[in-house]
Parts: C-alpha cells; structure tokens; sequence
C-alpha cells in the first residue's frame, strides 16, 4: 500500500519559519525528510536584552550596513560636510554684516552731502543760546586818562589822570592803588605809576610815552591796568581798560572817564599766524591735516628768530590719542612747510576729537619752547569752528584756512585735557616689587 504523505502541521512554527519551509518545497529539494514529529526553529537572531529598540539608533545602523564603506571613512565624509556647512554659514553672516556697513556707510554720505556750513556748525556745535555765565557783574571803580598823538615825532602819549570809587580789596575796606600801561601786541615797553597808600580815590597825574608808527598805531590797543600793592603776596587786579587806538581821531586830545572792566583772563599778544588745511573721507575714516606755512612768529632766539617746527595732536574724549610732527625750519618767522599727515577717524570719533596745531621753537641743548597754538572741533569757537564745519560739510575736499595763534595757556585751558595714568608693564611691575621686598 503506498505511502500517503501528508504536509506537517505548522501551528506552531513563525510566520518566517512558514515561508522558509514553502521555498523549501518549492524548491523540491530531494533530501527533504517529511516526519509527523514536530519540528523546532532555533531563531538566531539575539534579542536585546531591553525588550524594546530605539527607532532612530535602528534606522542609524541600518543605514551603516548599507553603506558598503568602512566606519571610519563614513565618519570622515559627515565631519567634511558638517564643516562645510558651517564655513557656508560663517561666509552668509559676513556678507550681511558688510551690506549693513556699506548701508551706515551710504547714509552718512548722504547726510554730508545735505550739510551746509549753518548745519554743519549746528551739528558740531549745538546752539546753546546766548547765555551769561557770569555772575552779578561787581563795580570795580572808574578811572580817568588821557591820549595824544604826534604824527611828526611818531610818538602816543598816555596819560593817568585820577581813579574814583576804587574797589576794596584789603580788610580795612581800603585799598593801595597803582596803574601798569602798556600798548599790544608789541608790549614792548611796561610802565607803572606811583603806589598810593590807603585810598579808594587815588590822584596820579603822570604821562608816559611810546614810540609807534602810524601804521602800527592803527593795529594796537592801550591797556590800562589798576592794581593793589601787597609787600608779602602777589599783587591784585582791581580791573583794567582796553582802548582800541584805531578808533580814534587824533586831530584833539583825548581825556575821558571809563568805569573798569574785569580784567581779562589771558593776554592777546600778536604770536602770528598759520596756515593748514583739513580734508576728511567719511567713507575711509581718514582725517588728513596739511601744515602750509606760517608768518609773523614770535622770535624766541638771541638773534632775533627761531627754529620753528608744528605738532599736529589729536584728543579723543579729552585725553591725547596721536601726534606727529613737521620738519624743523632753521632761522625763519615765516617757514613754510606743505607737509601733510593721516590719521584714521571715524565718523563717530569725529564728533568727539579735537584738532590741536602747536608750533614750537627748536633747541639742541634745552627744552623746546611754545611759540602759539589754535585748536579745532565741536568745541571750539569762532574762525576754528567755522573751520572744522567747513570741513565735515564738503567731505573729500581739502579746506583751507589761516588761524592766529594763541597762548598755550589759553588753549590748554580751554581744552582742559584729562591725564592718562600709564599702566606699568609686568616687567617694571616686578622691579617694583623687587625693590620694595628688599
């Protein structure tokens, strides 16, 4: 009787173990032993022991098995593109933060271009209105002087008549009045009068003479000054006048009273003048200043002239920032030196700089002395505003100007520059310390 062959059960095989065994028939292979014994599948697959499987970790490692590199090389190709993509990144931001720049850079050309030498001056300088900053204005008395003029002789002729209602100025409400005349610029010659002792109404009667030309008599100025004599201190100002000599007529005498003035803080001594141009390249921040020339500088030698050389200063905030300096030219009061110098200001600098011209006498075997200086910017006032003005509403235009000098005292407190306290290096810090421990 043949053999019936009946397919085995599989209730209890896996669904991969089910198709494994119908390739398997399909196949007809010929060693295929068909039992009614149940049949075992030992599943190689390792489980984890976790239980569960992370779906990203998964999808990672079966994206490595597909990719028929080794690991190392896969790593490597991720770590070139990550790079890359972040030197993509870096290149974007760069190029934002230029078109930002060049657009800052646009609108302040166009807000120069829109600049007058009105606006200019009010955007360096605001208008503060006119405003007295001095207190109540103090009577300091009256004084009584006479002018007289010989054309033929070339000689001025001041007379000091009489003071009235003098001011006080020792404890015993009294004072001891004399008068100092001199004639600017030149000041060549000083004279005082008489002192006279405790009195407010003093009677001098005393004339003095200067030798002047006609023309230089129409460019000087007389000065008047009354002060209190003190033995042991310093001599007090009472108060002074100033009488114009070009605004006189000297076919009569001149003799009037004027009430005193206070006196002035500086003195205008005639120091001469100098000439230099400014140009500024918004669009560069550069400032560039040209020294031209300069004339009439005070002699400061034996012989009757100088050495004369200019330093160009910047101040930032107040406080020395750069400093260059010209050429020294040998024995000359009218030296000319068409030198130029950059330095590199930005436009928001420039609002807060200051531009400081020096001019100093050379010596080899001592210090350098001050011969005048002007200073230029938002703080300045008169011709050097209108200058600088000048100068940031035609930008890329070099501006030209002439400035008489002033006093270096003058300037310097006008500027009132603030110190700067060096830091001392690591070096000088332990010899310090090494001779402080010893």
């Amino acid at each position: 009787m043949p053999t019936i062959h009946q397919p085995p059960r599989f209730s209890n095989l896996t669904p991969k173990a089910s198709e494994s065994w119908g390739l398997m028939k399909a196949a007809g292979s010929p060693n295929l032993i068909v039992t009614n014994q149940p049949v075992h599948i030992i599943s190689t697959v390792s489980a984890h022991t976790n239980g569960s499987v992370d779906p990203a970790t998964g999808f990672f490692e079966d994206l490595l098995m597909h990719i028929h590199l080794p690991r190392w090389a896969i790593f490597t190709i991720f770590g070139a593109g990550g790079l890359i993509l972040l030197v993509c990144c870096l290149c974007i931001c760069i190029k934002c933060c230029c078109k930002r720049k060049k657009r800052q850079q646009k609108d302040q050309q166009i807000l120069l271009k829109g600049l007058n030498g009105r606006t200019a001056t009010a955007l360096v300088q605001p208008d503060t209105g006119d405003g007295d900053y001095g207190s109540t204005k103090q009577y300091r008395g009256k004084l009584l002087y006479s002018l007289e003029y010989n054309a033929t002789l070339s000689e001025l002729t001041v007379g000091i008549k009489q003071a009235d209602s003098l001011k006080a100025m020792d404890l015993g409400r009294s004072s001891d009045p004399y008068v100092k005349v001199y004639i600017l610029p030149e000041k060549s010659k000083v004279f005082e009068t008489k002192v006279f002792k405790n009195t407010l109404n003093p009677f001098f009667n005393e004339q003095f003479t200067f030798q002047l030309s006609k023309s230089t008599l129409q460019k000087s100025t007389a000065v008047m000054k009354v002060f209190d004599f003190n033995r042991f201190t310093k001599h007090e100002i009472i108060g002074e006048l100033r009488v114009h000599l070009c605004n006189i007529d000297w076919n009569h005498v001149i003799e009037e009273w004027q009430d005193l003035a206070t006196p002035a803080k500086f003195e205008e001594e005639s120091l001469g003048e100098i000439c230099f141009s400014l140009c500024y390249f918004p669009t560069i921040s550069k400032l560039t200043v040209a020294i031209l020339e300069a004339k009439n500088l005070k002699s400061m030698d034996l012989g009757g002239s100088s050495d004369p050389f200019v330093k160009v200063q910047l101040t930032l905030d107040k406080r020395k920032w750069k400093k260059k300096t010209t050429s020294v030219k040998k024995k000359t009061l009218n030296p000319y030196f068409n030198e130029s110098f950059t330095f590199e200001v930005s436009m928001d600098q420039i609002q807060r700089v200051s531009l400081v011209i020096s001019v100093w006498d050379y010596d080899a075997m001592s210090r350098n002395d001050s011969m005048g200086k002007v200073f230029l910017g938002c703080h300045s006032t008169g011709n050097q505003l209108r200058h600088w003005a000048d100068m940031l509403s035609n930008p890329r235009r070099p501006v030209a100007q002439w400035h008489s000098l002033l006093s270096a005292e003058q300037v310097n407190s006008t500027l009132g520059l603030k110190r700067n306290f060096p830091v001392p290096s690591k070096f000088k810090e332990s010899q310090l310390l090494k001779k402080h421990f010893k």
